[in-house]
């Protein structure tokens, strides 16, 4: 199990402005904590995502010489993939894919052509820049718009990424109405159908019952977890932000329960969600 620790989810919906040194602060303290990826920011335009304007200079900004963790940023576009390309700090480029046309045109803007595209033009980026391009499949379990989304859907499209070499495709249900039994099925389906590729989840909730979308993902074979500290913030461009994400701490406490090892300092991790609290609330 991988956990990918998400700040940039947490304050991208934030109504007051965070300054930099106080998100370099928290950034700095989840480095130290020993996640397997950290989620720093977007590199999207100003006007859509005011909160996180600053990306670059937080990244510029942080020590990464002693720690496990490898950076991450969203992008929703081309430009903003080449502006991540020269980041030496950063590992990951991660972009919102859509097979709802409506989430698109809210989301980033786009249609369906445009973002496959785009998804094709950020994998070249990537290959070349040495970076890994981090597909999302958003909404993948359901979207409230009448779109269509089926199992057939994700297969075709992540057929579609397999064959442009990308490596990680991630599905996320940021409206929380994937249920355990649509989760095991999806990702049944999708490692035996792409053993190559590293699949991930990322999970908005509205109940308790993280633990079984937990293990529905976990036993058929999905490998990297996002997760919020504090389970902070929702997604600003769907309606649904007041669905949380789903806390780092379930992640933590799935993984203690079923013996599954994470090179976590849990000492730190109490640490940056007090930090955490100051900074964001």
């Amino acid at each position: 199990m991988k956990i990918l620790e998400t700040p940039r989810d947490a304050m991208q919906g934030l109504d007051h402005f965070i300054p930099t040194n106080d998100k370099v602060k928290l950034i700095q303290g989840l480095l130290d904590v020993g996640f397997d990826i950290i989620d720093a920011g977007s590199l999207v335009s100003s006007k859509a995502i005011p909160q996180l304007q600053d990306t670059c200079k937080v990244i510029e900004q942080l020590d990464i010489s002693s720690t496990r963790s490898e950076l991450f940023v969203l992008v929703a576009n081309i430009k903003g993939g080449e502006q991540a390309s020269k980041m030496e700090q950063l590992k990951y480029i991660g972009f919102p894919f859509s097979f709802s046309e409506t989430f698109l045109k809210r989301n980033i803007n786009s249609n369906l052509n445009q973002a496959e595209s785009t998804v094709y033009h950020l994998q070249e980026i990537s290959v070349m820049s040495g970076k890994k391009l981090m597909v999302y499949l958003t909404m993948a379990f359901g979207n409230p718009y009448g779109d269509p989304c089926n199992l057939d859907l994700i297969l075709e499209w992540t057929e579609k990424f397999h064959l442009a070499g990308i490596k990680t495709v991630s599905l996320s249900d940021i409206i929380g109405i994937a249920t355990p039994e649509q989760i095991s099925s999806t990702y049944y389906n999708l490692t035996k159908a792409f053993p190559t590729i590293e699949f991930g989840m990322h999970l908005h909730i509205k109940k308790d019952d993280w633990y079984d979308k937990i293990k529905a993902a976990y036993a058929n074979g999905c490998k990297i977890f996002d997760g919020v500290i504090n389970g902070m913030g929702g997604c600003p461009m769907t309606g649904f932000e007041m669905v949380k994400n789903l806390p780092t701490s379930n992640l933590l406490q799935y993984a203690q329960l079923n013996k599954i090892s994470l090179p976590i300092d849990i000492k730190k991790f109490e640490v940056a969600q007090q930090l955490a609290v100051e900074i964001l609330i």
